[in-house]
């Protein structure tokens, strides 16, 4: 039993610390938070690709509406995948298609309503993200970390609590990204205690001086489980799911993969073989995924037919691979021209502090500090290639360097980064002394691992938290919070008008109206009678974005679309009505132009303003510094300032809104021509 009892002691100190139960009532009172903010829900408007990747895409497919396809979406030339929008958003919308009849038996009233359309998917995502949650507790438990700190400060960010619970692909990319790295993070521990068990039982079996102890460490080696192609299978799936639904997954699988491929290298029984064979293996296990999602594709397209099938009439033309469209697409810089060209630096030096405030701070200056240690040769202080340290600051550090190479560069891009950057650097901002380790020992050391520094004061910790209920606030309520209350108030009112009138909306200075939840009737549908007519319906809301256009030029498009109108309510009397919605900093300054303008065809008239929104196209003006002139000294200007705070104020709060504004011709219809 000699051999037994040294081979359970070398097993005892080779093994990571079992963690303990820490209090995590903080974290799930953050839970709650977000599910409460999904429920709400939050009328912030962060980016059209909200609503145009994903709900404008699936909606048609479940309720008989008119939506607007997206580009990326052209059968013609295909850059995006069909399938992951058909699980997040179909789903969704599939069990509300399947409650509604329910709903309206017995309560009277349908689920089917604009918020209905926002709420149902976005509780899928919101439900999704906590898998990102939930990896970041295993990999701090399996390695033995301090679990505690890391997910209340991974719940407390704002780009959890808010993007996280929108319908971005990049949301999805997020939780297939901590997932990744969650089951590579296992494999590397697994194969670690394995490698390090095998390394001494073969150390042992070579110095065995009798038959017997050779046969018998040779038995135990031979009994040690096969770590080399764990979670092949799966890690290969989550990676093609992760490129199809956006190609640049690319940059954040890159780092996991390469760490789950060179586990164990350098050691006495794993060599250059076992890396090959990896490799071969992963790329084998993808084929079925990536087969999968080129057939839907293909399918949903139009570029394959059952038809084409059984007459074997089949081509490489007939399948469609959208990562390579949008690669294609992406690649040609006049195509990123037209959604905005940024300078290279722009993710290190302003999204990635914008998305993570002091966080994303401390983990620029950390990886300035490994360029440092590099460049001075201090190769024994970086982090070694094959800890849970190197992969995360791999995972944290290449995808930003990899997006920095395209011009086009959205925060958004970058919020799968989030569990590597909180895993690394979370204890620092939290002052949690140096012991990281929650270890199940007796030790009072042990028992103390996330005592605080209580010489400091953790200013760092109260700037986080700040920011991120400031930003939390001003993404999921204020930035274009008016859009989303508009289009319920625009659905209402297109289902209570009379049949025949056509509602004409202007918009300027806002983000795009996702029309699906409009629920407009289906005009591309053909209908068809008892007595086998067939019939379309015609269209009775249009749509007029003006985007950031001149007083000027919106107003000349007004009058010429009401002196359109006109002319076809007096030949064939075709009622109308003509809306404009316009942020309130707008509105002053379009009243006094139409004032000014000699020719005054129409009256304005406002049907509500929507709170809380805030258009950056069109900040409000603040008057507070322009209280003072060249003549006043320091204490007139301040007590004019002083004096005049509540007045400025209030004049500014009532910019936060959007106005909807009626408009009415001014000119008799029989003096149109």
């Amino acid at each position: 039993m000699r051999y037994k009892n040294e081979y359970n002691r070398f097993l005892k100190d080779n093994t990571y610390p079992t963690s303990i139960k820490l209090n995590l009532v903080p974290y799930w009172l953050l839970a709650i938070l977000r599910l409460a903010l999904t429920l709400i829900p939050q009328i912030g408007y962060i980016h059209p690709d909200e609503y145009f990747q994903s709900i404008e895409v699936i909606a048609g497919e479940y309720f008989d509406i008119d939506v607007y396809r997206p580009w990326e979406y052209n059968a013609t030339f295909p850059i995006r995948s069909i399938l992951i929008p058909y699980l997040t958003i179909g789903i969704p919308y599939s069990v509300l298609n399947r409650i509604s009849p329910y709903s309206y038996y017995v309560f009277g009233t349908t689920l089917k309503t604009p918020f209905s359309l926002v709420i149902f998917p976005r509780l899928l995502i919101c439900a999704l993200s906590f898998l990102s949650d939930y990896c970041l507790y295993k990999i701090c438990y399996i390695y033995g970390q301090n679990y505690r700190t890391r997910l209340i400060t991974y719940a407390s960010s704002y780009v959890i609590l808010i993007y996280a619970t929108r319908t971005f692909s990049n949301t999805i990319e997020l939780v297939l990204t901590s997932t990744l790295i969650y089951f590579v993070a296992k494999c590397m521990a697994t194969s670690d205690e394995i490698v390090y068990e095998d390394d001494y039982l073969s150390e042992k079996y070579k110095r065995a001086g009798n038959v017997v102890d050779r046969v018998k460490y040779f038995k135990l080696r031979a009994s040690l489980p096969s770590h080399s192609l764990n979670n092949c299978l799966i890690l290969a799936t989550i990676t093609v799911v992760g490129i199809f639904n956006r190609p640049t997954f690319v940059a954040f699988a890159f780092a996991p993969i390469f760490f789950w491929l060179q586990r164990g290298l350098g050691s006495k029984n794993i060599g250059l073989g076992d890396f090959h064979i990896r490799i071969f293996t992963f790329v084998l296990c993808t084929v079925p995924t990536v087969i999968l999602f080129i057939l839907t594709d293909s399918f949903y397209f139009g570029y394959l037919t059952l038809s084409e099938i059984h007459n074997l009439q089949i081509s490489m033309n007939n399948f469609v691979v959208t990562p390579l469209n949008f690669l294609k697409y992406n690649s040609v810089t006049k195509n990123l021209a037209n959604h905005g060209l940024h300078p290279q630096f722009l993710h290190l030096l302003v999204n990635v502090p914008l998305l993570y405030n002091v966080l994303g701070f401390v983990g620029l200056f950390a990886f300035g500090n490994i360029i440092y240690r590099c460049l001075r040769g201090r190769w024994s202080e970086l982090p070694r290639i094959q800890s849970i340290i190197g992969l995360m600051t791999a995972s944290f550090i290449l995808p930003i360097l990899m997006l920095s190479v395209f011009p086009h560069q959205e925060p958004r891009f970058l919020i799968p980064v989030t569990l590597p950057l909180i895993f690394l650097h979370s204890q620092r901002i939290r002052h949690v002394s140096t012991v990281e380790s929650v270890s199940s020992s007796n030790s009072d050391e042990s028992k103390l691992a996330f005592r605080r520094n209580k010489n400091s004061t953790n200013k760092v910790l109260v700037v986080w938290y700040v920011v991120n209920i400031v930003l939390t606030f001003f993404y999921g309520f204020l930035h274009q919070g008016g859009v989303l209350p508009l289009v319920s108030h625009l659905a209402a009112e297109l289902k209570a008008k009379p049949h025949a009138t056509n509602v004409h909306l202007f918009t300027s200075h806002i983000y795009s109206i996702p029309t699906a939840l409009l629920q407009l009737r289906n005009t591309r549908k053909t209908y068809v009678t008892r007595e086998q007519r067939k019939y379309k319906l015609a269209k009775d809301f249009h749509l007029y974005e003006q985007g950031s256009e001149n007083v000027e030029q919106i107003y000349q498009n007004i009058v010429d679309k009401i002196q359109e109108c006109e002319k076809k309510l007096r030949t064939k009397k075709q009622p109308y009505r003509l809306y404009y919605a316009l942020p309130a900093t707008f509105l002053d300054e379009f009243t006094r132009f139409r004032l000014t303008n000699q020719s005054q065809v129409f009256l304005l008239k406002t049907v509500k303003t929507f709170r809380p929104h805030i258009s950056i196209e069109k900040l409000p003006v603040l008057d507070f510094f322009y209280e003072c002139n060249d003549m006043d000294d320091l204490e007139i200007c301040t007590k004019k300032i002083v004096d005049n705070f509540l007045e400025n104020f209030y004049k500014c709060f009532r910019q936060l809104g959007l106005v909807l504004l009626k408009i009415e011709s001014s000119i008799p219809g029989d003096l149109i021509t």
